[in-house]
């Protein structure tokens, strides 16, 4: 279990990121077919193999500044409406992180909430809207409220997941109102949005790298 990430962990964590985006490269693409382009798994996964080299490069930097660099290397090899947002929510997470040397709660849970609300403003989504923020949102009130009671990483990092999969579920219910999915509205009932799928997948992916047995790593 890991209390804090540190500069030295960031390598681990986006390795393990690239290997689960390219593990779900295909679902992904049958997901976001249903009512989408399906490239979403395409994107994703150059994405996160794009950011994995970034971060290997950047050791010497912040966390803050490698994160942003992360950002900046997503956005140029996944110049998709998905990359951008990804790119823009690593870019304004790190931005906030300013100069902190590690990340436990209180940190991440700042993190999240940038993330967040760049990627709002730059997609323009509202919550049931059926997109990345309605699970973006949960994740960073789930951390914001875990770091006022002090809550240790990975319990933190635990109920925000669980929080996470409850609102991707909850994208069932919703109409999709945004991108190509909102032209098929009524076939959007009942699937899984499959940008809200990728949020779920950065911290489900998050939480494993924080809850494992650091010996393992």
């Amino acid at each position: 279990m890991m209390q804090r990430i540190g500069k030295t962990d960031l390598a681990g964590l986006f390795e393990r990121l690239r290997d689960v985006f390219a593990q779900q490269r295909a679902f992904l693409i049958e997901l976001d077919g249903k009512v989408g382009d399906s490239d979403l798994g395409i994107t994703m996964n150059k994405a996160f193999a794009a950011a994995f080299v970034s971060v290997q490069a950047n050791t010497g930097d912040s966390i803050g500044k490698t994160l942003q660099l992360a950002g900046m290397a997503i956005a140029k090899a996944a110049p998709s409406t998905m990359g951008t947002l990804t790119a823009t929510g690593f870019m304004s997470g790190g931005k906030a992180l300013g100069e902190c040397l590690t990340l436990s709660t209180a940190e991440w849970s700042v993190f999240w909430r940038a993330y967040h609300d760049a990627v709002a403003q730059r997609g323009k989504a509202q919550p049931g809207d059926k997109t990345v923020v309605d699970v973006l949102g949960p994740i960073a009130a789930s951390l914001e409220s875990s770091a006022k009671t002090q809550s240790p990483l990975p319990d933190a990092l635990t109920l925000a997941t669980e929080v996470a999969a409850q609102a991707l579920e909850a994208t069932r219910t919703m109409v999709a109102q945004h991108g190509k999915a909102a032209c098929f509205q009524e076939q959007s009932l009942g699937l899984q949005d499959a940008g809200a799928t990728v949020g779920f997948l950065l911290i489900d992916t998050l939480r494993a790298f924080a809850t494992q047995d650091e010996s393992m790593k």
